[in-house]
């Protein structure tokens, strides 16, 4: 009875055991090494479904003598193979992890070069928007103890107060720049409808936008990666697209938000692009390094001529 009860768990072990190695045939990438073990687990579990059927049934094993021979030099056979070609598995497992370090360096370094170039472009807003307007409130200031008349001394004061307010003026589109008070007061929809306006009142190129986003408010990290995203691909079209006609769609679906963005400009090899995704003056490690914050993805359709389109999809359910 005892002998039973450890066959049939035995058994049922094989059998699960077998279950577990085909699900692994597909992760595996279908190797024969795994294939041949695999086969192996299969063909004893058949083999102990045999040997118990005597305890439940008339059946003699006698009979299939030849063929438990043959089944155990195919088991065998598949296991002695398999190990032997497994050593495929561990190489491409090495491949797989020297891939994801080659990933995560890549992506390390996008940041590392979006920090530097937010602060570089930081630093040259603050040295060429409010320096000069420093520099030229010093000198007014200097020189009205020696003015000779009270009306000179005024129209000082007033060129100062017109410098001082300018300079408010420049260190508040700095401020936006950083964090836009937009964006962090009323979401992620108004505050693109106000830089798209900027971009329009260039007349560079013609924006269409559309969202069905209204007032809703998303993950503060959504809003700002997303915005960024969007002024970044803009930023693109604006530097290196000649592009007429840029089309803009925000949608959130369900718990998906995406953001599809086209240009007509002279697009660009996008499979080229991104094996080189440190390539610089694309703006595209930027882009790849915030949407893998939050564990996004993004697709890419650009030859050189026909334009770019990207598509790239969130779910907010996972930045929660």
């Amino acid at each position: 009875m005892i002998l039973k009860i450890l066959l049939v768990i035995s058994i049922i072990l094989q059998f699960f055991a077998a279950g577990i190695a085909i699900k692994l045939t597909q992760v595996t990438k279908y190797n024969l090494s795994w294939i041949l073990i695999t086969t192996g687990l299969l063909f004893m579990a058949v083999r102990r479904l045999f040997e118990f059927l005597p305890f439940i049934s008339e059946f003699n094993p006698d009979y299939f003598r030849q063929f438990y021979i043959w089944m155990g030099v195919v088991t065998s056979l598949s296991f002695a193979v398999g190990v032997f070609l497994i050593q495929k598995i561990f190489i491409y497992m090495k491949h797989v992890e020297k891939e994801r370090r080659r990933a995560e360096k890549r992506f390390l370094t996008a940041i590392i070069r979006t920090e530097e170039g937010e602060r570089s472009h930081i630093a040259k807003d603050l040295h060429d928007g409010l320096g000069p307007l420093l520099s030229s409130l010093k000198l007014s200031v200097s020189t009205l103890d020696n003015l000779p008349n009270e009306s000179s001394r005024q129209k000082i004061l007033e060129n100062a107060i017109e410098t001082v307010d300018e300079a408010i003026r420049s260190l508040k589109d700095i401020s936006d720049h950083l964090s836009p008070h937009v964006l962090s007061n009323f979401g992620l929809t108004k505050a693109l409808i106000k830089y798209i306006e900027k971009i329009r009142q260039t007349g560079q190129f013609k924006i269409h936008f559309e969202t069905n986003l209204k007032d809703e408010r998303l993950d503060e990290d959504i809003e700002v990666v997303f915005y960024r995203i969007a002024t970044e691909l803009l930023n693109n079209t604006i530097q290196h697209a000649q592009a007429s006609v840029v089309t803009i769609r925000l949608n959130l679906d369900n718990v998906v938000l995406i953001l599809r963005y086209e240009d007509d400009g002279v697009g660009f090899e996008a499979d080229k692009i991104l094996r080189l995704s440190d390539r610089e003056g694309t703006g595209l490690p930027n882009i790849l390094s915030r949407i893998k914050s939050l564990k996004g993805d993004i697709k890419i359709d650009s030859r050189p001529g026909l334009g770019s389109r990207f598509y790239i999809s969130v779910n907010t359910d996972l930045v929660r």
